[in-house]
């Protein structure tokens, strides 16, 4: 008898149940892309309704990647090892929003292929965006169980990668917004504080509401740092007044006062796990269980 293949579905636990975590990621990895869509065929999407849907797809994509990031520190600093479950899921949802932010560019240079791998070798900004993807889709494609086991202890290795890729991504970001750089500067915010979570992991800081509230505070100088120093090499604003202009609440907030924001509500949350897994009588160090996805 021919072997039956068994087709993982995403909203599937390892066992072919429903799991209705994973059920509502996959929805809600679903939504952007969804929501663009309609908007697109409205024709919902300004004077330039391409484009928009184009740089739609790309920044889901940089989004997406950063919250499959964001899984290994969450899963520590609040206990919640099912979180794993879905740390694949994400990834390849980035990289499906960053294939079909590729396709949409080539649509918008209407097919043409020349021009397309023209503007990819003389262009920095899609040099860097191709090299991303080209080294997404090969952790895409080496991303399943079979993969996993035949590559065995080179797979971590390959799948490190995911940092510098997510830089790239980040920068060609940055190159391709031109003036007003306020999304990237967050998102690489972002990822700053997700990498310095790593640093205090591999330094062995511990998890704990003081050092966290550190790290949100170096998130936030980095992110205005960031932000400065982006300006003054591209463009010339002398870096002090992108730095005053952090104090300044009368125009707007800038990134780094929204990277603050989100990445010190990990303190509260981890005062709510350790009192909620110590029954109120302070911290209790529990080591988050392994699960795979």
């Amino acid at each position: 008898m021919p072997t039956q293949i068994r087709i993982a579905y995403p909203w599937l636990d390892r066992a072919g149940r429903l799991s209705r975590f994973k059920l509502a990621v996959f929805l809600l990895a679903l939504a952007p892309g969804l929501w663009f869509t309609a908007a697109y065929a409205l024709d919902q999407l300004g004077g330039k309704p391409l484009t928009a849907y184009l740089h739609a797809m790309g920044d889901w994509s940089v989004r997406f990647l950063i919250l499959s990031l964001a899984v290994t520190p969450m899963r520590r600093i609040a206990n919640a090892p099912k979180l794993i479950l879905v740390r694949r899921m994400l990834g390849l949802t980035a990289l499906a929003y960053a294939l079909f932010h590729f396709t949409l560019y080539i649509v918008d240079q209407k097919f043409d292929l020349a021009r397309v791998a023209s503007e990819i070798v003389f262009r920095i900004y899609l040099t860097i965006g191709f090299a991303g993807l080209l080294g997404l889709t090969v952790l895409g494609v080496t991303s399943t169980d079979g993969m996993i086991r035949r590559l065995g202890k080179a797979w971590p290795r390959l799948h490190r990668l995911v940092y510098l890729l997510t830089a790239l991504a980040l920068l060609h970001f940055f190159l391709q917004s031109k003036i007003d750089v306020s999304k990237p500067v967050f998102w690489s915010g972002l990822f700053l504080a997700l990498m310095g979570w790593r640093l205090m992991h591999h330094l062995k800081v511990p998890s704990t509401p003081l050092p966290l509230l550190g790290l949100s505070l170096a998130a936030g100088l980095a992110t205005a740092g960031l932000e400065a120093a982006w300006y003054a090499l591209a463009t010339g604003v002398p870096a002090g007044a992108v730095l005053a202009a952090n104090l300044d609440f009368a125009y707007d907030i800038r990134p780094a006062w929204w990277v603050l924001g989100v990445v010190i509500l990990i303190v509260p949350l981890n005062l709510w796990q350790n009192r909620t897994t110590s029954g109120g009588r302070g911290p209790v160090a529990r080591p988050a269980r392994t699960v795979k996805a």
